[in-house]
């Protein structure tokens, strides 16, 4: 394949089709690395198993998405000018629209900067595997994260977060007892949490700035015995939250319980007056949008890389975030091929400043 074969709409489609789900990336890495090589960029698979291509000379840009996915298969088809797969929107359509966009700006000899595309590995694990891997390995000038924003909205920061388990047993008892079930136990550790949740939000009218709690999963049983408990929160964490600091203060209230904390990270809010963002409100204006600004109340490896690079940052991607995870998961086919016509613009509008 060369460029003159290159077509993004199929890029796309052929990456929904190879399965990736977190920890199973290595096919479509290959894959990814084969036609970023074929459009010429210098590729391969490192050691952490992101897909990796570079190209250019100059400020090193990078471009950092992710290519593994949820569980869950929803059938590949274009239906209404719409492209259905898990992936389309969380995330490979963000990559791929980096893939798009660094192809054409290479064929057209418009490159005057040196891009490091990472399709990051792990990113719907609380792991990171891939962002963590490449944290310190780049010092670019600026980082676009490939997630969906819409075509003309920008995303400039992402909450924390914090998982807990817990785990509750005790020998069994009659039910008419007046020992505390293990369940109650459990259900109590839930309700302690949401109660704190709740006072530090009072006040506070904007999601982003809230501690929001989440009930992920639960569980109970017994084996006749022993009774046993177990549950998992996800806690959304506001910009000056430490996930440390919030262990630390649930450890205390477990009600008798193991408590495992896993996947913490402190939200990232990224500046809007620099010359990165300056250049992508310039090119979704040259292509007709009116843009906008988004505070994401999920995660992403902004969180990762973000507080590490400390260069001009933000989020980018065509998609409706609500479809993340969902079985009716699409993207607009005409929004995708803007978001490459946006990022090509606002890559050479950044250059272009940057040398000034």
């Amino acid at each position: 394949m060369t460029f003159a074969d290159f077509n993004p709409v199929a890029l796309l489609e052929q990456m929904l089709r190879i399965p990736s789900v977190s920890g199973h990336e290595s096919e479509v890495a290959r894959f990814l690395v084969e036609h970023m090589r074929a459009v010429g960029l210098h590729s391969y698979v490192d050691d952490a198993g992101n897909a990796v291509g570079q190209v250019g000379e100059g400020p090193e840009i990078v471009l950092l998405g992710h290519i593994d996915t949820v569980p869950g298969v929803v059938p590949v088809r274009i239906d209404d000018g719409k492209l259905y797969g898990r992936g389309s929107v969380d995330a490979k359509g963000p990559f791929a629209t980096f893939v798009a966009a660094a192809a054409r700006l290479l064929a057209r000899g418009e490159l005057r900067a040196r891009l490091v595309l990472v399709g990051a590995v792990e990113e719907e694990a609380a792991s990171s595997k891939g962002a963590h891997y490449v944290v310190d390995r780049y010092a670019p000038i600026a980082c676009v994260i490939g997630e969906p924003s819409g075509w003309d909205r920008l995303t400039l920061g992402y909450k924390g977060r914090l998982l807990v388990e817990g785990r509750w047993e005790q020998p069994m008892a009659h039910s008419a007892g007046r020992d505390v079930a293990v369940a109650e136990r459990a259900v109590g550790f839930w309700n302690a949490v949401a109660a704190r949740c709740a006072a530090h939000n009072e006040g506070k009218a904007q999601l982003f700035e809230q501690l929001l709690p989440s009930l992920r999963a639960i569980a109970s049983g017994s084996d006749g015995l022993a009774d046993w408990a177990a549950l998992t929160i996800g806690i959304r964490l506001p910009p000056g939250v430490d996930p440390d600091a919030l262990k630390q203060a649930l450890s205390g209230a477990g009600f008798g319980g193991q408590l495992h904390f896993r996947g913490g990270c402190p939200a990232y809010r990224g500046d809007k007056n620099n010359p990165l963002v300056r250049a992508f409100l310039k090119g979704v204006r040259a292509a007709g949008g009116t843009p906008g600004f988004l505070l994401k109340t999920g995660t992403s490896d902004m969180n990762v890389v973000g507080p590490a690079w400390r260069c001009p940052i933000l989020a980018y991607g065509p998609g409706d975030s609500s479809l993340d995870h969902t079985p009716e998961e699409h993207v607009d086919v005409a929004e995708y091929l803007r978001a490459i016509e946006v990022l090509e613009r606002a890559l050479r509008q950044l250059v272009a400043e940057v040398a000034k």
